[in-house]
């Protein structure tokens, strides 16, 4: 009962001053959106998709130049030859031809309003991603903030029952405390230090599935 009593009030202490804790005030807004801009910048499938939108507006452009298609120039050369001729041509030097083809030119506007909607599919698709990344980098990053604030509260808990344990074990070292209670407290802190492992390797994982993002390691960015 004793040991009971003396844990009660240390868990009630721990819990309360953590949960007054907030995760607002670690967030920084600014900084987010340079992560924001560096993963524009860095990221291979935003690239991608800017190299897409370009293709796609090649094609307009290739589309309307190919309305020049649809005419055809040609010219013959018939030599004045005054020499008898089997069979005798009526006009003689160069003559010109110009042809125009009537299925291009009723193909051509259809060509080019195809490229330019699959231009708008491509924008759209560029457009969608980008608002996908902008939400993915905001929730690893708002992870990683939720990871770091668990690693502080875990560590300050450890830190609390290091400080219990060594009372405990004072008292057990006097005769006032049995060595079943002060293997019970060993437990405890065994536990806290597992899960304060636990809080560090999550802030790892978090940090480095931002950084697959970015491009580059959060300690190169200020």
């Amino acid at each position: 009962m004793r040991y009971a009593v003396f844990l009660i009030p240390l868990f009630f202490i721990l819990h309360t001053t953590h949960a007054q804790e907030s995760l607002s005030k670690d967030v920084d807004y600014a900084y987010l959106e340079k992560l924001i801009a560096i993963t524009r910048a860095n990221y291979p499938k935003i690239k991608m998709y800017e190299d897409r939108v370009i293709v796609a507006e090649y094609a307009i452009k290739k589309a309307r130049l190919s309305y020049f298609d649809i005419f055809n120039f040609s010219y013959l050369y018939s030599p004045n030859n005054n020499t008898a001729t089997i069979s005798p041509t009526l006009l003689s030097g160069y003559q010109l031809g110009f042809f125009v083809n009537i299925g291009a030119i009723l193909q051509k506007p259809s060509l080019v309003k195809q490229a330019r909607g699959e231009l708008a599919l491509v924008q759209h698709d560029k457009e969608s991603f980008d608002l996908n990344m902008v939400s993915e980098v905001k929730k690893r990053y708002f992870t990683l903030i939720q990871k770091r604030a668990v690693y502080k509260v875990r560590s300050n808990a450890a830190l609390d029952v290091e400080s219990m344990v060594s009372n405990v074990r004072k008292r057990f070292e006097m005769g006032q405390e049995s060595l079943e209670k002060y293997n019970q407290v060993l437990v405890m802190q065994t536990d806290h230090y597992q899960n304060l492992l636990n809080a560090e390797s999550e802030v790892l994982i978090s940090k480095s599935s931002l950084e697959e993002l970015l491009g580059q390691k959060l300690e190169d960015i200020k």
